[in-house]
């Protein structure tokens, strides 16, 4: 997808040079002191355990079961291809602040939770953010729906005492009141024309225009460019990235990642222009793009257009018949969903931003 909100949408963003810690203010002051506080708080925490690569091999299942019989009720951090695109890039970095909690039924995974804690984030243009708040993405099958409170009651155990917010499928009228009930509300970040609010698209794969490339340009696979082109074509597209090579590592180790469904546009001069990852369902014959950039210096020459076309036949080759993509969704963000409809997809699903402050418990 072309943006996502960030984790922890209300959180502050703070800098840790000489300059920046002589000018704070108290209250910043404070922010740093109850950060350190919560990181010494979940780390001592009885029975505490990372999310690891199998933990997300378990949750794809539930994401395929769910997608199976209630596609509208997958979150939209928690789709089969979301979760291998998200822990790839960032355990490698930011595994260590990523508490999880699974719940089983007779042998089968029905629910999950993994929280996203207070950690800070290095970016390639060499800035560091300092996220202060937590951010749980979770799913819960239907047929356990009252496992949400559970869910619930473990974030806020886990993330007591900061700002926490999560983003359940706006479908869900169950989970959206159970969130409602232990007193989360909807994020202000969310609202107006630049909401922080996502959407999921589809499409399905009978009828797919052929892609056509500017003069000079061509399709690469990953496979065929190779990890440093691959590295190089996202954090141009989406400057400044936590994005690097450890993350393309972790990336390419999860189970469902495929090289030949890592699609490049390669521009003449041998730059990649344009990237993408598709991510095979093969249970449930659906594909997901998931990240789609095109590099600031060749937007709007049709390469992103031409690269899901492309994409969307590779896919049906590889017997998807159905394929998904999300992006922003307010009125503010008409970019990334403007070039989705214009290949066919429409709006499937969105997501309900929500939040808990300090303040209500």
């Amino acid at each position: 997808m072309a943006a996502r909100p960030a984790i922890g949408s209300a959180t502050t963003t703070m800098r840790f040079g000489r300059c920046a810690v002589d000018c704070c203010d108290r209250r910043a002051r404070k922010t740093v002191r109850r950060f350190c506080g919560v990181l010494t708080q979940w780390r001592t925490m009885p029975n505490f355990e990372l999310l690891t690569a199998a933990d997300v091999q378990l949750m794809q299942g539930l994401a395929q079961r769910v997608t199976a019989t209630r596609p509208d009720l997958v979150n939209g951090d928690a789709t089969f291809g979301e979760l291998a695109w998200n822990w790839g890039k960032g355990h490698a970095g930011d595994g260590a602040s990523w508490p999880r909690r699974l719940w089983f039924s007779s042998g089968n995974l029905v629910a999950w939770s993994w929280a996203f804690l207070p950690h800070q984030v290095r970016r390639s243009d060499g800035s560091v953010k300092d996220v202060t708040g937590a951010y749980l993405a979770y799913q819960v099958h239907p047929d356990h729906a009252g496992l949400v409170d559970e869910v619930i009651d473990w974030y806020d155990g886990t993330a007591a005492d900061i700002e926490r917010t999560v983003m359940p499928s706006a479908a869900d009228e169950f989970a959206l009141k159970r969130w409602a009930a232990h007193g989360y509300v909807t994020d202000p970040a969310s609202l107006g024309d630049v909401g922080t609010w996502t959407q999921l698209n589809e499409r399905d794969l009978t009828d797919v225009e052929q892609p056509v490339l500017p003069d000079g340009f061509r399709f690469r696979t990953a496979d065929e460019a190779g990890p440093k082109a691959a590295v190089q074509a996202h954090l141009d597209a989406w400057a400044p990235s936590t994005y690097t090579a450890e993350g393309y590592q972790g990336v390419r180790k999860t189970a469902p990642y495929r090289g030949d469904l890592h699609i490049l546009v390669e521009a003449p001069d041998g730059t990649m222009a344009s990237s993408t990852i598709m991510w095979l369902d093969e249970a449930n014959r659906t594909a997901e793009f998931e990240p789609v950039g095109t590099h600031p210096d060749y937007r709007r020459r049709g390469l992103g257009r031409a690269m899901l076309l492309h994409g969307m036949h590779l896919a049906r080759s590889a017997g998807a018949t159905h394929m998904t993509v999300a992006c922003l969704g307010a009125p503010g963000h008409p970019q990334a969903r403007g070039l989705y409809y214009s290949v066919g997809f429409r709006q499937f699903t969105r997501d309900v931003p929500l939040i808990k402050t300090r303040a209500a418990g």
